[in-house]
């Protein structure tokens, strides 16, 4: 547990050429945003109300279905530098036994995915009260599928097989027909109201956690409501009313976040698989040794404003929608994620500019343990509010101004993180998998 990992979450050192700290810091960047800097944003916004504030606030929250909004990035730009990551973590492996990279690349998956299955409640929760399918295990699905797909391909088939995932994964979403129902409560309970099933209907609104008891009164009226509609429809993409929530709700067992559909469900899985080619792409391109350094900066900039492009020019017909990670959702993601990419390389790698993000650097060395450790103790939050909470929060609100606990609470909660973070990072402790 003492050397540096080649995880996928925390690279190794890059075994061509100097290390890539852009890319350990966009990591910890991103972990930023996770473990308690949208909290920090809130706070602002609260205590002053101001017109940027508000917009930093509505930025900080997902889209309620389709569209984007800053705090949708956050999931695939970390997808996309895991892809980034298996370049230089597998890409030493070239020449290897492919039953020693198979063993690694299938090692990892589990593990990742089985800490996914623990920080969804598998232990303290009884099935089905346990949720399948979340971040982490999206991660673990789509690292297995694209390490194994760097193992065995050459670019180029791997660039013909990221299209193919794309255009298939639409042509699933507009041509497979779909029964003509919306899974959502609301839906549902006025379509059981109307077919006479008063308990039904009343369970649906009120029963707010059946999600985890598939047997309950309202689980069943929602069973007998869509296996009894047999009117199909196509083309689809509405919450709750197109094939990828249809197949949560057949196929996906367990907890789902959004009772009948998750997010990080079945299908949608293509999705998060693409963007993390589209990051294989990116360290491919990083690796180049033929390529000088600012051109790779201009290159990632330039492929991430065309592929963004390109995805909101195919949301005026399939929409930009993170909850099921549509192709156009993935290739505007991945072109901004590129973008920063860019522009992170180009700062700390080209122009030598460091000081500022050696924070990100700890955090992004070590995200998976910070990520575990947040979980486990309820988020950094929980122990400042311990030291700054309470009756001392309820002093800095009444002699500095209302709401400031929550600021102070914010600051300290990130505090922490990094004094974790740097203690992890002196002492050389990487959560090796």
């Amino acid at each position: 547990m003492k050397t540096q990992t080649d995880s996928p979450l925390v690279p190794a050192p890059v075994g061509v050429g100097p290390r890539i700290m852009s890319l350990d810091a966009l990591r910890g960047f991103d972990m930023f945003w996770i473990i308690g800097a949208d909290y920090l944003a809130y706070a602002l916004d609260r205590m002053s109300q101001k017109p940027a504030t508000r917009f930093l606030t509505y930025q900080l929250i997902h889209a309620e279905w389709q569209g984007f909004h800053a705090y949708d990035l956050i999931f695939p730009l970390f997808l996309f530098i895991v892809g980034v990551s298996i370049v230089f973590s597998l890409g030493r492996s070239k020449g290897t036994g492919h039953k020693a990279v198979l063993t690694r690349i299938i090692r990892r998956s589990v593990l990742i995915f089985l800490l996914g299955i623990f920080y969804s409640g598998g232990i303290s929760n009884p099935w089905p009260d346990v949720r399948l399918m979340g971040v982490l295990n999206r991660i673990a699905i789509a690292y297995l599928v694209t390490a194994l797909l760097f193992h065995f391909f050459k670019p180029k088939i791997l660039a013909t097989i990221c299209v193919g995932l794309l255009v298939g994964y639409w042509a699933l979403l507009s041509f497979v027909p779909i029964r003509d129902i919306h899974l959502t409560r609301d839906a549902l309970a006025a379509m059981a109201e109307r077919n006479g099933d008063g308990e039904g209907a009343e369970s649906l609104r009120e029963d707010r956690n059946f999600s985890a008891v598939p047997d309950s009164v309202a689980w069943t009226a929602a069973e007998k409501l869509f296996y009894g509609q047999q009117m199909r429809v196509t083309g689809k993409y509405e919450r709750g009313y197109n094939l990828s929530d249809h197949l949560d709700f057949q196929y996906l067992g367990g907890r789902k976040y959004d009772v009948f559909f998750d997010p990080e469900g079945l299908l949608s899985s293509l999705g998060g698989i693409a963007s993390c080619l589209l990051g294989v792409f990116a360290g491919l391109l990083l690796l180049a040794q033929s390529i000088e350094s600012r051109k790779k900066a201009a290159c990632l900039i330039g492929f991430g404003i065309a592929a963004a492009l390109a995805g909101w020019l195919w949301n005026l017909q399939l929409p930009v929608v993170k909850r099921i990670w549509t192709p156009s959702y993935a290739l505007v993601a991945g072109g901004y994620s590129s973008i920063l990419l860019g522009l992170f390389y180009l700062i700390v790698d080209v122009w030598q500019v460091r000081k500022w993000c050696q924070p990100f650097v700890w955090i992004g060395m070590n995200s998976i343990t910070i990520y575990m450790t947040a979980s486990i103790i309820g988020s950094f939050r929980k122990p400042a509010g311990r030291i700054v909470g309470g009756s001392v929060g309820l002093f800095l609100n009444d002699h500095i101004a209302a709401g400031f606990d929550e600021l102070v609470i914010s600051i300290v909660g990130l505090s922490l993180v990094f004094l974790f973070a740097h203690f992890l990072y002196k002492r050389k402790i990487f959560l090796r998998l």
